[in-house]
């Protein structure tokens, strides 16, 4: 179908203000544009009972993680990790802010955000190390945080849908900690991919296929590092026994094709799974539940899903 309407809109006020484009920006410029995007279309950010910053250990220092609490006082709730994006490059848990609050009120669980290290300046791996040390840290610390360490969930949007995929592999190969249930929102999981839809995706108005070389670029010191699963998910082995998933694509989307690529490698592994396309959507609707009612739509359904399988 064409692009929905209010996303057409959206585009078209992008296109006559000249905003642009973050790939051809520095990093720094890119960081502070890309936030302000996502807060100018993401909308009020809903009140949750608490929010709490937190500093944890990580591989290469420490690392800020912040608690969205639900109103649900006295009992152990379960958890999300919840990753933000920004192509590894990108982001901070300001980035997902209004996304986590949303989760947390709708699933009824503890939200975590963490501030994974970011590319260029760390590339490849280390976001995703740090991802799993936040990981750790719920599950060890678990009745400080009142977390239920047996109801854990992991989740994340574009490089978050990414290193939600590849931290699963990781946990596998490490023996846990145990995860109940995996979201990706248009995840990338291949690089280097050539799929009709990065090929047909090139409005420079939008989110396209120059957008996704840039940040691997910025991921990947080594680009002979794409061949890895960790990096590249759909690229592993194996994806048997790995987490249940649920897995959502935007149709105006590069990185449509190797999400839904996932979602059925995943399902042909005898992962249990669920896909849901968004028609009409560009990449990053998701977030922004101020401008799109799909991305509201969408939130309630993630929500929906991960509150089933974290009962």
């Amino acid at each position: 179908m064409p692009l929905h309407p209010q996303a057409e809109a959206l585009r078209a006020r992008r296109a006559s203000s000249g905003t642009p484009q973050l790939y051809t920006l520095t990093v720094d410029d890119a960081r502070a544009a890309d936030l302000a995007d996502i807060l100018a279309t993401a909308g009020t950010p809903e009140p949750v009972a608490a929010v709490e910053e937190h500093r944890i250990p990580g591989p290469g220092g420490e690392l800020a993680l912040r608690l969205y609490r639900p109103e649900a006082p006295g009992r152990r709730l379960p958890a999300l990790l919840y990753l933000f994006g920004g192509g590894w490059t990108l982001g901070s848990p300001d980035t997902s802010d209004a996304i986590c609050r949303r989760l947390t009120n709708a699933v009824g669980c503890v939200t975590a955000s963490v501030g994974y290290r970011l590319a260029p300046e760390h590339p490849f791996p280390a976001a995703l190390h740090d991802c799993r040390a936040a990981l750790v840290q719920l599950v060890e610390r678990a009745e400080e945080f009142g977390i239920d360490p047996d109801r854990v969930a992991l989740g994340g949007d574009s490089a978050g849908g990414n290193l939600t995929a590849a931290l699963t592999l990781l946990l596998r190969a490490e023996g846990g900690p145990a995860v109940r249930h995996q979201l990706m929102v248009y995840p990338c999981t291949n690089h280097a991919a050539d799929t009709p839809s990065l090929r047909e995706n090139d409005d420079p108005a939008l989110f396209n296929r120059r957008s996704v070389a840039w940040y691997w670029d910025h991921y990947l010191a080594d680009r002979g590092d794409g061949a890895s699963p960790y990096a590249s998910p759909l690229r592993a082995a194996s994806l048997a026994g790995l987490p249940p998933a649920t897995v959502l694509t935007a149709e105006y989307d590069p990185l449509r094709d190797e999400g839904e690529q996932y979602a059925e490698a995943l399902r042909a592994a005898g992962v249990p799974v669920t896909l849901r396309r968004y028609e009409g959507m560009p990449h990053g609707f998701f977030a922004m539940t101020g401008t799109l009612d799909a991305a509201a739509e969408a939130q309630a359904y993630a929500a929906d899903c991960l509150r089933e399988a974290l009962r």
